[in-house]
Order: structure tokens, then sequence, then C-alpha cells
């Protein structure tokens, strides 16, 4: 997450700030990123990525990449590798590459001291006898039998315990602190357990192993973090982590001089998925989901394989901010900041998903034409490309209607449609299969209505355009076109199994025509399939066969599958609902730039009153509005300088929208974009 400069310091870029003016040398600043090596990242772990990574980039401080690698039954090398994959693809560097690992020589010898010291000692009771003695956070702990143990005991055992000459569960290492406290978390904690596992960097060195509370605030310690930054659910563990670190800091000040301070902040909650670890692994070890790079994951290899891009989960991370109180995202709002970086970036091309023939009768029949098409009219850059033409195409099913209301604009019996880049046709009649299905649609074209032509029959309007490929130049390609992985908004926060609400039609799979424009197309390259989406070409791919994701529509089709619910004859009869503010400032700006000047001063001011009662998270999607739309751009600028008025902060996607805004060839948006 790239830092900017511009915007107010969030809380803890402003913790940083004050460390500085209260004498903490810039040269001592250093972060962390620290994840366990037990599964891949997650779309969660992002936010802490960008925290960390941002501050650096802000301060020009170095961050550490640390495995926090102390259990040996759940971590791989393998995880190692893929969380230092997607690190390195979000586009961050790391100082140095840790592991806790590396410390359990270190760990044990402060363990010993502690011992020493009547800080820690070796309990021998089972763990349901001493979960019994903890209490309860209403009820204070007990002593147990063994916490009285001599030093010399205690470190006898521990050696013991070191040397393998226990069964794992026999023996515990805690550190002794007060079984009476209020923090449960500070009676008597655990240390060190016994496990007979290799470990896959020490390898059968080890049979005991530190915990992560013990390990984790150590491991900062060691590596002279200035500021051990984690999510809100390690607020309660502060107290400890603070605890141990005093008590290694008599150890070793002359050492390590800078005690680190852990802060935290609030972690990335997303609807409609689960983010925890575990049951991402139970996904795929139950076959749900292809692997852990499967496109309909939140991992940061699932969202990669989709489509994802680097800049538009950054932009996501920095829209959302950062907080002190947890929260629940909209999964809308990530896909449409993937949305708006692919629409500048991603080739245009055409493709049929659910084809039909297309025949149009007075084209030559041996006759092909190679006709001109924008890349990516976002990016004038980009240039041009040919598309063949030929009387035999295909176009989408959903296109056309043997009969159709006024509202239908797409092809219908004796009507005219453009096909985009190409000429305006009129359809004539249909030919049906036994089963009555439509297999060819019969039209005819006008040679002089060629777009671009300059021609008067070019410059005709027509209401609506369609997307083709022609049939003998078509390529076939496979779409994997996903949905939500999971029906409710909060699998995971319900009495139910969160299993119980996945969604059985969050994968389909279907053959598709793509225009012969792409060539060598390699795992990752993404485009536009023009009116349906963006699309990604999958590693499933070969030189036999074409393998694309959906990354995302062009649109955000989901609100209105939530709408779809019983019958209506069961429906309850509800009022009539007032129109939203933030889609009346959408209807008021679509006309804007036509009304005359008394007119425009008459609907910006409805759209200011207007904009009183919308939310920033309503206004954002307007600000990837299509260059085209002028009006509404316009109307998003009005009421955006609103929000700004009445204290909403200014962010980068604010500031991008009211750049380009502000070098728009359009003199009325280019004026609204001039902020007092």
């Amino acid at each position: 997450m790239a830092i900017d400069n511009t915007k107010p310091l969030n809380f803890l870029q402003q913790i940083v700030e004050d460390d500085l003016k209260n004498g903490l040398s810039s040269a001592h600043l250093r972060f962390r990123f620290p994840p366990e090596p037990n599964g891949y990242l997650h779309i969660g772990h992002t936010k802490a990525i960008g925290i960390s990574f941002g501050l650096g980039q802000k301060y020009s401080a170095p961050v550490n990449l640390r495995f926090d690698d102390t259990n040996p039954t759940k971590e791989e090398q393998a995880y190692v590798d893929a969380i230092k994959e997607d690190i390195a693809w979000l586009g961050y560097s790391w100082d140095k590459e840790c592991y806790s690992s590396d410390y359990f020589k270190q760990l044990f010898d402060w363990a010993v001291l502690m011992i020493n010291d009547g800080k820690a000692y070796v309990d021998s009771q089972s763990s349901g006898e001493m979960a019994d003695q903890k209490g309860t956070p209403t009820q204070p702990g007990v002593d147990g039998p063994y916490r009285d143990r001599t030093s010399e005991e205690n470190l006898a055992l521990f050696h013991k315990m070191r040397n393998g000459d226990f069964e794992e569960g026999t023996h515990v290492l805690r550190a002794k602190i007060d079984m009476k406290h209020p923090n449960m978390l500070m009676r008597d904690p655990i240390m060190y357990r016994i496990l007979h596992a290799d470990h896959h960097r020490t390898g059968s060195d080890w049979c005991i192993y530190p915990m992560y509370d013990w390990t984790h605030g150590e491991s900062d310690y060691i590596e002279q973090i200035s500021h051990s930054l984690c999510s809100l659910e390690f607020k309660p563990h502060r107290e400890l982590y603070n605890w141990f670190k005093d008590s290694v800091y008599t150890y070793s000040k002359d050492q390590y001089a800078l005690l680190p301070k852990q802060r935290e902040f609030a972690r990335l909650n997303l609807s409609y998925t689960v983010m925890s670890k575990r049951k991402l692994l139970k996904l795929v070890q139950n076959g749900v989901v292809s692997g852990w790079d499967d496109p309909r994951m939140p991992t940061i290899s699932g969202l990669r394989r989709r489509g994802y891009t680097p800049n538009s989960i950054k932009k996501f991370i920095d829209t959302i901010g950062v907080a002190k109180r947890d929260n629940v995202i909209d999964v809308s709002l990530l896909e449409f900041c993937v949305r708006e970086d692919l629409n500048k970036t991603a080739p245009r091309i055409m493709a049929v998903l659910n084809p039909v023939k297309l025949i149009i009768t007075n084209y030559p029949e041996q006759k092909t034409e190679y006709l001109d098409a924008e890349n990516n009219p976002e990016d004038e850059g980009t240039g041009s490309r040919k598309v063949p033409f030929s009387n035999t195409l295909y176009i989408e099913r959903e296109d056309f209607k043997q009969e159709a209301n006024s509202k239908y604009f797409r092809l219908t019996l004796g009507k005219e449609v453009r096909l985009k880049n190409a000429y305006i046709i009129k359809a004539e009649s249909v030919t049906k299969n036994k089963a009555g299905e439509i297999t060819e649609i019969r039209c005819a074209y006008d040679p002089k209505s060629l777009s671009g032509s300059g021609t008067e029959e070019s410059l005709r309007k027509v209401k609506g355009t369609l997307h083709w490929v022609s049939c003998q130049h078509a390529v076939e390609a496979e779409i994997r076109a996903y949905d939500r992985l999971f029906s409710h908004e909060a699998p995971d926060s319900q009495e139910e199994d969160f299993m119980t609400f996945l969604n059985p039609t969050s994968l389909t799979k279907t053959t598709a025509f793509i225009e012969p424009n792409i060539s060598n197309p390699k795992a990752g390259d993404k485009f536009q399939f023009q009116r349906m989406g963006y699309f990604c070409v999958d590693q499933d791919s070969n030189e036999n066969k074409i393998v694309f994701n959906k990354t995302v529509g062009l649109r955000d089709n989901w609100a209105k599958q939530k709408t779809k619910s019983t019958p209506k004859a069961v429906q309850p009869i509800k009022p009539k609902q007032k129109r939203k503010a933030i889609d009346l400032i959408k209807q008021l700006g679509k006309k804007y730039t036509n009304l005359p000047e008394q007119k425009q001063a008459k609907v910006k001011t409805e759209i200011q009153a207007l904009s009183e009662g919308i939310a920033y998270d309503e206004l954002a999607p307007l600000f990837g509005t299509a260059v085209k739309k002028t009006g509404t751009r316009i109307a998003v600028m009005i009421a955006l300088k609103v929000l700004l008025d009445n204290g909403q902060k200014r962010n980068s996607a604010i500031d991008e929208f009211i750049e380009k805004a502000s070098t728009d060839s359009n003199d009325l948006l280019a004026a609204e974009a001039v902020l007092k």
C-alpha cells in the first residue's frame, strides 16, 4: 500500500510520528510482516502487508519478512515459497528474510535464565487439569501443585524435555506470572511443549518447541523491530507481550537496546468470504476447490489466477483505510477496484459466450473484410487491430428475441441494431430445431453503414450495439465463470457450519468463440470481452486449448440477485420505497450537459441537496464512470465536493478522480473539479 503523503495521518502513522518527536531516531525504525507458514496468504493479509511495507516506504525504513515457524506439524516449505511469491507479486521488497526457528537457541537460553530467576517452571499436569485451574474471565485461577518446584528441579526437567526423555503431553514449561490475574492470558501461559516432530528447517534438532506468544515478541526484540503492528485480536496479548519483553530485556539490554512497541489495527473482514486458514484448508482438503490457488479462493494466489492485479488490491486496501474497530467490507468494493484498474489496462476483444449463428443474407458468402477496432478506448496509445468480418457470425443468444417490447434495444425481428465496429443490420427470419430452439437468425445489412466511414448511413442512430465473432475465423475457448463461493454474506458467523452455505453454482464451464487476435496467450494475460466482462488466461491453457477465468463483470450484478427471493404470490406486500439519493443523483447527471445554463444551476442545487444523504461508499464506485458519460461524472464531482465539505477525508481514489476530471476536455467537468 503506497503511502500518500498528502493525506491526513492514520493513527498508526501518528504513533510513529509521536515516537520520532519524543526522541526515537528514524535510523531505529524497522517494521516486519510475520506470517505463519501454515497456509497461503489471503486478502485479509494484504492489509497487514500494506500497512507494514507502506510505513517502510513512507519513512525509508527496512521491513523484515519473518516466518513465525513454531509449529512443525502444520508448517511446510511450500507455504514459505508461496508467501514469498505473493508478497513479491504485490510489488514489495523485504530487507531481511528471517525465521523464528533461527532464534530457537536464544529462546531456550533465555528460558533457562527465567527458570533460574523463578520466572518459569515445569508443570507436569494434563492439559485438562491445567484448564480447570485456570479459572474463567470472572473467576480467578488457582495455583497448580508444581508451581513451587525449585529452580534446580525445573532446570533438570527442562533439560530432559530438551533431550527427548519425555513423551508428548507429559510436561510443559510455563511462565510464572499470576494465576489470579484479570487477564487470563497472564495466568501462567505455556512457553514450551514437547513435540516429537521434524521441523521443515531445523529437522530433528529440537523436540521441544516454543509457543507463539513466547516466540513472537522475542523475535521482534532480537530483530530490533521498532513497531510491532498486528490485528485487534492480539490486543489482549499486549500485556503478555510486554511481560516477556521486559523479562528478557534484563538479560540482553546491552546486545539488544531497543524495546519493540506492539500496536493493533482492525483486521480486514470481507463479505461472502471466510478468512480462517483452517477453514480455507478444509475447503482444499475436502475437494470443494481445486487448491489454494482456485480462483474462487480469497487467497492472493487465487485472486492472481482469477485476474486480479497488484494495483487493484493495493487500491482496495488504500480505499478502506486503517481503522481501530473491526467491520465487514462488502466484496463488491474489491470487485470495483479490479474493474476500475482493468478498464484502464486490459485490451478489448470480442468473444461470444452463448453463441447463436447470425447469417447476413445479402453479404457475399466468400467475402472477408478486416475492420478496424480499438484495442482500448481508455488508452489511445494501444492503437487498433483488424477484426475479420464475414456473412456468418456468432452473436450472444441473449442478444436476440423474436418478439420484444419497446425497452428491448437488442436484435429482434424487423428492428435494426449495429454490429460493433461494423454495419447496421435488420433481423428478418429465424430457423429453429425440433425442440423449438433458434439455431440461426437471418438478417440483411446496410452496405453503406460501416462504422467510421463517415457516410450518411453510418451516422444513422440505432439504439443497440452488439458484439460478434466471424464463425470461420473464431477461436474456441473454455470459459470458467465464477460466482461467490458462499451464498451467505457472513458464512462463518452463523450457528450452522460454514460449509452449509457453499454456493453449488460457484463455478460454471462453457465453450465460447473469440476473435482470432490472441496470439500465443500466456497465463495471466488479461482482456476485456466487450460487453461481457474481464477475463484472464488460466494456467491450464495449452497449445490445443485456451482457458479463460472470468475475473469480474462490467458491472455489479450481485445486488440485483440478492433482491430475488420467493415467488410473487408469497411475497409480502411492501409500501413503495423511495428511490435512493445516489440513484437520483445519477439520473440528474445523465442529461446535465444538454440542459440550458439556468436549468443546470437548478439541477446542481438538487444534486447538492441529495448529496447530504449519501455515504462515501455509495459514491466511490462511480469514480470509474466511463469517460463518455460526462454528465454523470459532473454529478459525481458535485456530490463529492459536498462530502468533502462535510468532512470526508481525501484519499488516493478521490485525488485520482479529481485530477482526471480537472484535465477533461469538457469545460463544465473541468470547472467543477476546481476545489476551493
